[in-house]
């Protein structure tokens, strides 16, 4: 399967394709080397997005390019889509994926946990995309109200599943 939209890879340099409409939403998670160890490792393990409450059905155990992962939304919406880049550097370490067809939306959403040089570690969830079903074209401004909600609802999960690590 190929992608359903040009620019793979896009949101790497946080580019938005004319046509598209962008997201961007920041959360702070913690503080520390040891947050940003265990945030990276949620992150690429799909821990996140199962924690989520969202299935994943992943071809591989870690994010890495290539690989296909299907996300379930509300148990009923299917959402295949691909990884297209991946970074594990000393402060960043993240992923974007890609959608495929016969997901609801056509474009590309990253996720990117970073350590600043004061220490604080954050999530920055990157996207763009548009409708690609009947549904989410129907949906509107509501549909855009969601994504930017579950952008936001990551950055806390992230939170709270790096709340037991001890702070440096």
């Amino acid at each position: 399967m190929s992608f359903t939209y040009e620019d793979v890879g896009a949101t790497r340099d946080g580019h938005c394709p004319e046509g598209f409409r962008p997201l961007h939403v920041r959360t702070r998670i913690g503080e520390g080397e040891k947050v940003f160890h265990r945030a990276s490792e949620a992150l690429f393990t799909w821990e996140l997005h199962r924690a989520l409450g969202v299935g994943v059905r992943a071809a591989a155990d870690r994010a890495a390019p290539g690989v296909d992962v299907t996300v379930t939304l509300a148990g009923m919406i299917k959402a295949p889509c691909r990884v297209v880049w991946a970074v594990e550097e000393h402060r960043r370490a993240g992923w974007a994926y890609g959608t495929l067809p016969d997901h609801p939306e056509c474009g590309e959403e990253a996720f990117v946990v970073d350590r600043t040089g004061d220490g604080t570690v954050w999530l920055t969830v990157t996207a763009f995309s548009r409708p690609a079903k009947w549904y989410t074209k129907a949906g509107g401004p509501a549909a855009r109200g969601l994504q930017q909600a579950y952008a936001r609802r990551c950055g806390a999960v992230l939170r709270k599943l790096c709340a037991e690590v001890p702070q440096d």
